[in-house]
């Protein structure tokens, strides 16, 4: 570290062998840069995609416009109301072949399911091509579940599938930890033996934070507690997987709402099925992601289609594999255990909307200026159709808090929306995929 904060550059970290923390935006950081922050700060994009969808009827409101009635769904958003837009009547013209559309979500490409289909540049790349080289990674491409060699979100401009990354811990300790090779194997040991890098870096961050103004000190409190809120998820998933497996119980009796009652501790359930667990940590590391400023652009691919047997919530286990239970055909077990899926995770989407709208950048909530579209290439899996999709946005410095409702037998296309995102993100673009232009109802606030 300079002495002096005045040339300490935005960029700076906390270093320790085999160790770096990449700090959050601070106005210390670079004084004369602070003066003109509101024109500076930088703005984001994190698309989540669950590749099964939501039921159909339960997200979409019934009524159009800013006084719409939530639907017991968007009721667990209620708190973020004017945080978030829902949309209806979007999906991506001549895109069908149900749920192998997951690679052509953030490409709109046509013929998914035929022999000779080749993708084409996806939404996040086409960001990164403009604004990646401003960050550590150009972008960060994850994945909950995810088939790995078959499916991704992102792709190139030649349309080659990058490959996601769906280890929390690989994706922590690529963000952390660094040096040379013998550091890094010396600092993985010990972060083995302490579970913390934090602790390896006490010292130096005592010391950073005497050289920092109180409100940035502030700052850098709230980001090291997210940074040891991290580290506590993924030592305690390491210890549940240490821990020998306890006999199955045999299944029995189902409660009222179709899930099986169950008294087995975490530690019996693979990795494969703490679905939403995964989910939670996955969207912790995008936002230490963010405000390190390592990267500007995150997708994240929720592979339900590939997701076993799941842990609903505590206690409660799926009868069925997700992609099981969304062909339910009406049937009332699966159907309500879908639904408490789908309230799980518009729980965890609510958590997050929250946590960003929590954190400070400059005079900007984090949240201002993150967009976070959460959505499916699946309109409805239980009869594989690719119309109609649920789409939320929220944060992004937009005019929120209505439903843009578009016509449900004549879709406007998905990639309109993409346009208006590409443009917040200070990308001179009027065209993306089968785009007409941008999307009708969306303004930046």
């Amino acid at each position: 570290m300079k002495n002096s904060p005045t040339i300490i550059t935005r960029r700076a970290v906390l270093r320790g062998l085999g160790v770096s923390l990449a700090l959050p935006a601070l106005e210390s950081l670079n004084p004369v840069a602070a003066r003109s922050a509101q024109s500076t700060l930088p703005r984001r994009m994190l698309v989540i995609v669950n590749n099964i969808g939501v039921l159909v009827g339960r997200l979409t409101p019934t009524t159009a416009g800013r006084d719409y009635q939530p639907t017991p769904l968007l009721s667990i958003l209620s708190e973020h109301r004017q945080d978030f837009t829902v949309f209806s009547g979007l999906s991506h013209p001549g895109v069908s072949g149900g749920h192998s559309t997951d690679n052509c979500f953030l490409t709109s490409a046509r013929g998914a399911f035929k022999a000779s289909f080749r993708n084409t540049i996806s939404l996040d790349q086409l960001a990164a091509d403009h604004i990646g080289h401003l960050t550590r990674y150009p972008s960060l491409n994850l994945g909950v579940n995810i088939e790995k060699a078959n499916r991704s979100l992102s792709w190139t401009r030649d349309g080659v599938l990058l490959p996601a990354e769906d280890s929390a811990k690989a994706l922590f300790q690529r963000l952390f930890v660094r040096g040379d090779q013998a550091a890094v194997e010396a600092q993985l040991r010990r972060l083995d033996e302490r579970g913390s890098i934090l602790d390896t870096l006490l010292a130096e961050t005592r010391r950073y934070s005497r050289r920092i103004s109180s409100s940035d000190r502030s700052r850098l409190d709230q980001y090291l507690t997210s940074v040891r809120e991290v580290e506590t998820r993924l030592q305690t998933a390491r210890q549940w997987e240490s821990r020998p497996l306890p006999e199955p119980h045999p299944t029995s009796a189902r409660t009222p709402n179709g899930l099986s009652p169950t008294s087995e501790m975490p530690g019996e359930i693979t990795e494969d099925r703490r679905f939403f667990e995964k989910f939670e940590l996955m969207l912790r590391m995008a936002e230490l992601a963010f405000e390190s400023d390592s990267t500007r652009i995150v997708t994240l691919m929720l592979d339900a289609f590939r997701t076993p047997v799941f842990q609903v919530a505590d206690q409660q286990k799926s009868t069925d594999s997700y992609h099981g239970l969304s062909h339910h055909g009406h049937d009332p077990v699966k159907v309500a255990q879908l639904e408490a899926a789908d309230r799980r995770n518009m729980k965890i989407l609510s958590d997050l909307i929250g946590r960003l709208a929590a954190k400070n950048e400059g005079n900007q909530r984090l949240l201002d200026q993150t967009m976070v579209l959460f959505g499916s290439n699946m309109g409805d899996a239980n009869i594989h159709d690719n119309t109609n999709l649920p789409i939320i946005l929220a944060g992004g410095g937009f005019d929120h808090g209505q439903h843009l409702a578009f016509r449900k037998d004549n879709n406007t296309p998905l990639s309109n929306l993409f346009v208006t995102m590409l443009q917040r993100l200070g990308i001179e673009s009027d065209r993306f995929g089968s785009s007409t232009g941008t999307l009708t109802g969306l303004r930046m606030t």
